[in-house]
């Protein structure tokens, strides 16, 4: 064994030692738990017992319409969820981030604060504070378009089903719309002025700036906060939860796939609990996860790397 081969395995022992206590939490609090509800996806419960039934419990979920049409409407709504997400929240952070980023703009220190401070507020502070906003009894929405003579627009947006999960998903975006702006901001700011100097020298400089120089650099962190959207939005529950209740209403427009797993393991009013299609609806979760950042490392990520400094 080389001098430099025995220096290196007191440092690889020492960051074993480091990463342990790390590892053996996380397999403890997320690893145990993931196989566990794997395996329970693949039993029943028959005569009070557990019995090994392999992927028939999937099959049922797919297969029978008494499953497969709730599955199929709360998958189609977190898509729908997902998607307002990427088509408002995301642009709107990074033009936040390009405004802000502007050396010219006055008070921005304020402004990324305001915008930022939602993200820290609790699902219930955010979702009870906007079903009392929009409530057309005692809200101050229907007053204040009002004000402005627009109270014919007025509509409860909450309580029908056409728009109820478009305005979730808007409250939704409201709340963490500064997580991408503060994202793109850090990445914009670390852009080396070497660089912003060539393109003005070159007579590239404003919006034209941006759109050529600055957005091909921070497309790294946009694919990051995309695949971010992705996982927050196929484990969202508590918004929907807070504002609609474990039945996602009205008539299930809102029911997403974790109103639905909620229902379905622990049970809901009339509904009695079934761990078992609860597990195997957290496993079809955990595979679409896991299939759209599959997708994301080794189909888009790569692509991306040139960007990098």
């Amino acid at each position: 064994m080389s001098a430099t081969e025995e220096k290196k395995k007191p440092v690889r022992w020492h960051i074993a030692v480091f990463l342990a206590p790390a590892v053996l939490v996380y397999t403890a609090i997320m690893i145990l738990p993931l196989f566990g509800t794997l395996q329970l996806s693949l039993f029943r419960e028959i005569d009070q017992q557990q019995v090994f039934v392999g992927f028939d419990n999937f099959r049922t979920l797919f297969g029978d319409p008494r499953w497969s049409e709730s599955f199929w409407n709360a998958l189609f709504n977190n898509s729908w969820f997902f998607i307002i997400h990427m088509l408002v929240q995301n642009p709107l952070g990074i033009l936040f981030a390009a405004l802000l980023s502007s050396p010219k703009l006055r008070f921005s220190v304020f402004y990324r604060t305001a915008i930022f401070v939602p993200t820290i507020l609790s699902f219930v502070i955010v979702g009870f504070a906007w079903k009392l906003i929009l409530s057309p009894l005692w809200g101050i929405a229907p007053n204040m378009l009002d004000a402005i003579g627009l109270k014919s627009l007025f509509a409860p947006w909450l309580g029908k089903p056409e728009y109820a999960l478009t305005t979730l998903s808007l409250i939704s975006v409201w709340q963490f719309i500064g997580i991408p702006m503060m994202l793109i901001y850090a990445a914009l700011l670390s852009i080396p002025d070497e660089v912003l100097e060539a393109a003005e020298c070159d007579g590239v400089t404003g919006m034209s700036q941006f759109w050529k120089i600055k957005l091909p650099l921070v497309l790294p962190s946009i694919g990051i906060i995309s695949i971010l959207t992705f996982v927050g939005n196929f484990n969202a529950f508590d918004l929907i939860y807070t504002t609609q209740g474990a039945l996602a209403g009205p008539d299930y427009a809102t029911d997403i796939l974790g109103t639905f797993l909620y229902r379905t393991f622990f049970g809901f009013q009339l509904q009695i609990g079934d761990p078992n299609m609860g597990s195997t609806i957290a496993s079809v979760m955990f595979l679409i996860i896991l299939a759209g950042v599959s997708l994301y490392l080794f189909g888009i990520q790569t692509r991306l790397r040139r960007y990098q400094f």
